[in-house]
């Protein structure tokens, strides 16, 4: 029979998830100590407080390693003695010579997010621990990977939106790795060994190692708080920039922005985060751009006068009745690449059979007059639609990943473009707020 482990039971873990709600909950499951803790614990959980919840635990079979398949019928033989439903799900095809490590990441969350479609649900925990966290924060703290504002020394989110459909909720970040795998030792229960994880050519091999060192739980106690400030005020400066948006920013057309004046007289450090993010969703653009530079064309703008300049293929110009951001005429997609995943960053093309989400609606003339080579210049730049195709905007910079973080910004930039309702993250905090 399968029991908690001393302290575990109450430790909350999952308290902060709305899994009592769901019919069923999805968990990756690779055969590792983290992941395999995260399997025996949920089911712990959800034995106790939520017996009618569907567990399925997922193994992504990424066939790179010849034990991969071994592995994976291990965690079946597993969950098949404490009676929580498996599924094995391959990653096939040709592999790519370079980048493999970013492509096995896609192929495994895409997996992941379409079992949790199978099975009814719209969240999918996963087994990053607060080693991950650590060992995350040193990397892009080692790298410079982190904008000056400190954004990226957050880490890894509590969860993230994929494909705008699904979250991936992490919840053992508080825990850490060798506490878990005690809790395996104390059951007889093993786990397998990427080789991977140990091979010094790569990165996170090479912080892990330096962890298991002398000061290793020193240095892992520091980047765990430096992780939570650092998230605090990536939260905090999110919500003053989603104030900014809805407050001094509204949409003349499709496809064209304006900033009221009001914008740049705000908190510097918002304002250039907002400008920022209506940059890179104008622009159709993966990431965010470069801080410096948008600190730079920011007081261009608060200094007024006449500005005209690109920046994350977007064109800003400045006139009398505002700062408008529209697509520059560049590099756009052939008028009729409609089957892409996101047309140029910006829009996904809907089916007769799948009629578009969100507001599309726009407020051409409610804030001021907008110039009508603005208003062609924007119009030019849209996909052209046959009959009965809609396009849909999306959020460039989050499309594919939206981490907990950025759900502000990224809600008001939803409603400012009429994007789909982002959905509530899977924390009790959200649902109890919407009650």
């Amino acid at each position: 029979m399968l029991t908690a482990p001393q302290g575990t039971e109450h430790s909350g873990l999952f308290s902060p998830l709305d899994l009592a709600s769901r019919g069923s909950v999805t968990a990756a499951v690779s055969g590792g100590s983290d992941s395999t803790a995260l399997l025996l614990l949920l089911k712990l959980h959800l034995d106790r407080f939520s017996p009618t919840t569907r567990f399925v635990a997922v193994t992504v079979d990424h066939a790179l390693r010849p034990e991969s398949a071994d592995e994976a019928a291990a965690v079946a033989r597993l969950c098949a003695g404490i009676g929580v439903a498996h599924r094995v799900l391959a990653w096939t095809g040709d592999k790519p010579a370079t980048g493999l490590a970013a492509a096995a990441r896609e192929a495994r969350h895409r997996l992941l997010a379409e079992a949790a479609v199978t099975e009814n649900t719209d969240l999918v925990l996963t087994g990053h621990t607060a080693d991950d966290q650590a060992e995350t924060v040193l990397m892009r703290r080692e790298r410079g990977d982190a904008d000056a504002d400190g954004r990226g020394l957050a880490g890894i989110a509590p969860a993230t939106l994929f494909d705008g459909r699904t979250w991936f909720a992490r919840p053992l970040l508080g825990a850490r790795r060798e506490t878990l795998r005690d809790f395996l030792r104390q059951r007889n229960v093993g786990w397998s060994d990427d080789p991977t994880n140990l091979n010094q050519r790569y990165e996170r091999p090479r912080v892990r190692r330096k962890l298991a060192g002398e000061d290793g739980d020193a240095a892992v106690v520091e980047a765990l708080a430096v992780a939570a400030d650092a998230a605090r005020r990536r939260e905090r400066l999110g919500d003053a920039a989603a104030a900014l948006i809805r407050e001094h920013a509204d949409r003349p057309a499709p496809g064209l922005l304006r900033l009221q004046p009001d914008f740049f007289e705000a908190r510097p450090d918002a304002a250039i985060y907002a400008l920022r993010i209506l940059l890179a969703v104008t622009g159709g653009a993966r990431h965010l751009p470069d801080e410096a530079r948008a600190a730079a064309l920011h007081a261009r703008l608060a200094a007024g006068g006449q500005v005209r300049a690109v920046l994350s293929r977007t064109l800003v110009d400045r006139r009398k009745t505002g700062v408008f951001l529209l697509r520059e005429a560049r590099n756009l997609p052939e008028a009729d690449d409609l089957d892409a995943h996101i047309w140029d960053g910006r829009y996904r093309i809907a089916g007769p059979s799948e009629p578009p989400a969100g507001d599309r609606s726009f407020v051409y003339g409610e804030k001021g007059p907008v110039p009508e080579t603005l208003l062609h210049l924007a119009a030019a730049a849209q996909p052209e639609l046959p009959a009965g195709r809609t396009a849909v905007p999306v959020l460039a910079p989050w499309a594919r990943f939206l981490p907990s973080f950025d759900l502000a910004p990224a809600r008001a930039a939803a409603e400012l473009i009429g994007a789909p309702q982002i959905p509530a993250p899977p924390f009790r905090e959200h649902i109890e707020s919407k009650a």
